[in-house]
């Protein structure tokens, strides 16, 4: 009922469309619009099941998404989670960003899906206040699950936003091979310390080996928004109106700081 509550009546071309919902003694349903490509999560992490994507001796294999793809369903997933944000009657903040909730319809195109733990901030406030920690570990932003990191705000959105990001465009099994040898690493250290090298080449994906100078610039792009979106201080991660901004290429994206020391030093990106 509080997804029901919540996003009833929201409208955006990327955020999935509930078409009903029942509540009849045990039965307890929400009917959501059908998206042909199931969830982001298949395609990142290139599991082996449903219905999707070619047989392969017995199994399903998905496809791998190319440079231009990832950028294009992260900046509909912002897109989405802005519209959350700001283009509502009332704030709404989703607090359970992550691959499994991007969907997929017949074209690619990404919608942001499950709202069961999604919270209105009323216009007379700005946070939400949670009585216990909330979100999926991983995602949720530090200030979920530790008061001393201040409130709930949109920042927590951000923070989740980001973290997806990384998944999106990090070689899960290049991280594991070489982080893992030396004993195991945070991923998104891992990562951060690969884009202070300046090697990008971390996150080439199977089948876009070729990609051009613009995929490299994509790539670059996606990396520097997630760490920026990532940070520990939630006043210096940017808002979903920048981000989306950044990703358009309208906004110069400066090089972020390490997002895991926790000085009080304010940064804009």
């Amino acid at each position: 009922m509080n997804e029901v509550a919540t996003v009833g009546s929201v409208h955006h071309h990327n955020l999935v469309c509930m078409l009903g919902y029942c509540v009849d003694g045990d039965t307890h349903a929400v009917v959501y619009e059908f998206m042909q490509n199931g969830s982001l999560d298949k395609y990142i992490y290139n599991t082996k099941k449903e219905n999707v994507g070619a047989e392969v001796d017995g199994r399903t294999e998905y496809k791998w998404l190319s440079s231009k793809q990832v950028c294009s369903i992260a900046l509909e997933t912002a897109r989405g989670i802005l519209y959350l944000h700001q283009g509502c009657g009332n704030r709404i903040l989703h607090l359970d960003i992550k691959p499994p909730n991007v969907l997929l319809d017949s074209n690619f195109s990404a919608k942001v899906s499950d709202f069961g733990l999604a919270k209105m901030i009323d216009k007379d406030h700005s946070h939400v206040s949670l009585t216990a920690a909330q979100g999926t570990p991983g995602y949720a932003a530090p200030e979920m699950w530790l008061k001393n990191f201040g409130p709930v705000t949109e920042k927590s959105d951000v923070y989740s936003y980001g973290m997806l990001l990384l998944e999106m465009v990090g070689r899960r099994k290049k991280y594991e091979t070489e982080a893992f040898e030396s004993g195991p690493t945070y991923f998104p250290e891992f990562f951060c310390s690969k884009v202070e090298k300046d090697e990008f080449s971390f996150v080439t994906r199977r089948g876009d080996e070729d990609r051009t100078e613009e995929d490299e610039h994509i790539v670059t792009r996606v990396c520097l928004v997630g760490l920026w979106c990532i940070q520990h201080i939630p006043s210096n991660r940017p808002s979903m109106e920048r981000v989306v901004q950044m990703l358009e290429g309208h906004a110069e994206i400066g090089i972020p700081p390490r997002p895991f020391l926790l000085k009080a030093t304010v940064l804009k990106p």
